[in-house]
């Protein structure tokens, strides 16, 4: 009898980012389970207003409370694992994780573990300013023997503010592209050999083909990271 792959849980925080990871979960499934199959996929959210409240109090334990209760709602839907294709609230996941009722993958190790991989060495890390300043990702690389780079403070609160202005309420123009693009570059000038899209709404304007610098799309291998263990 053919063994059933595990049902994914996602804590998702903004939708356009959630909606990304649980599409390719969705659509890349199939390479692995036949067309049109998927492991079972529940999502929780809840509204992004409520983990900004936190956020911008510097809350992170609040940040995690609202992550442990998602948590919850998916361990009664039956989910196996979790996963959280928001980079940013991942400053809340240490004060849950081990009262979590499920375990999780963490979107920062799957992405330094990617780059290991590639053979990269100094990343640039980019999202909201939240994420950028914080010690997710620093911690996540230097465990892997990996460096990083953070924007200078003019870039930080530019792509910053196309976050929150546009890519969460489903704006991608020219102009941000361009923006990233820019930035991409300082980042490459400083020595970067690939930068992380750390922010999940990054993807839907920045890739590899419109890129100064190879791309670590944070949502897109956090999904497959998924896909791999409940197909394992």
């Amino acid at each position: 009898m053919a063994v059933m792959p595990q049902h994914i849980g996602i804590v998702g925080c903004s939708a356009e980012g959630a909606a990304l990871c649980y599409r390719t979960v969705c659509l890349e499934g199939e390479s692995r389970l036949g067309p049109y199959d998927h492991p079972e996929v529940t999502l929780h959210t809840f509204p992004l207003a409520r983990y900004l409240e936190s956020i911008e109090r510097d809350d992170w334990a609040g940040v995690g409370r609202l992550m442990l209760a998602s948590a919850h709602k998916l361990h009664a839907a039956g989910a196996d694992f979790l996963i959280c294709p928001d980079n940013t609230i991942h400053q809340g996941l240490p004060f849950i994780r081990s009262r979590s009722p499920l375990p999780w993958l963490h979107i920062a190790a799957v992405v330094a573990g990617e780059a290991r991989r590639r053979g990269w060495h100094r990343l640039g890390i980019t999202g909201t300013r939240f994420l950028v300043e914080s010690d997710v990702y620093p911690h996540e690389l230097a465990a892997q023997g990996l460096e990083c780079v953070r924007p200078g403070p003019e870039d930080r609160a530019g792509i910053n503010r196309i976050i929150f202005e546009e890519l969460v309420r489903g704006v991608q123009s020219a102009a941000a592209v361009e923006y990233f693009r820019a930035a991409f570059g300082r980042l490459k000038e400083a020595g970067c050999d690939a930068v992380v899209l750390g922010c999940t709404e990054i993807p839907l304007i920045m890739n590899d083909a419109n890129s100064p610098l190879p791309t670590l799309d944070s949502t897109r291998l956090l999904a497959r990271a998924a896909l791999e263990r409940a197909t394992a």
